[in-house]
C-alpha cells in the first residue's frame, strides 16, 4: 500500500464517510477553503489509478466509492510510523505520546486498560 499525499488524504477521508459519491459530493464535504471541482475530480482519478478508489458510471457522472477502508489504511499509517520513527518499539511510541502530551498517571493507565480491551478484543475474534 502506499501513502497518501495530504490533498488525497482529505479525499479519501471525505469519500468514506460518504461511503460512495459524485465530485460535487466530495467538493461539498470539505468545510473551509473548498477546492475546484476539477481538482477534485483529478485526485479522484489519480485514487483510482492508485487502486484506492473506484468507480462506476450513473447515467452521465461516475460515482466514487473507496476500495481501501479506512481501517486498513489506519493501519498501514501507523505501523509505518512505528517502523520509520520508533524502531518498532510500541514503548517507546506510547512513551513519546505520553511525555509529548504531558499525560498523568490517570490518563496513562486508562490508555493501558483500553489498550488491554481492544487486545482482548482481537484475541476473541
Amino acid at each position: 500500500m502506499k501513502t497518501l499525499t495530504k490533498a488525497e488524504e482529505q479525499i479519501m477521508q471525505i469519500l468514506w464517510d460518504l461511503k460512495e459519491g459524485v465530485v460535487k459530493q466530495v467538493v461539498d464535504g470539505f468545510n473551509d477553503n473548498k477546492p475546484a471541482y476539477t481538482t477534485v475530480a483529478t485526485v479522484l482519478k489519480v485514487l483510482e489509478k492508485k487502486g484506492f478508489v473506484g468507480s462506476r458510471k450513473v447515467g452521465n457522472v461516475n460515482l466514487f466509492s473507496p476500495k481501501i477502508s479506512k481501517k486498513d489504511y489506519t493501519g498501514f499509517q501507523f505501523r509505518s510510523l512505528l517502523k520509520n520513527y520508533f524502531n518498532g518499539s510500541f514503548p517507546k511510541m506510547a512513551t513519546f505520546f505520553a511525555r509529548e502530551n504531558n499525560l498523568s498517571i490517570n490518563e496513562l493507565e486508562e490508555m493501558l486498560k483500553t489498550t488491554e480491551s481492544e487486545l482482548d478484543n482481537v484475541t476473541k475474534d
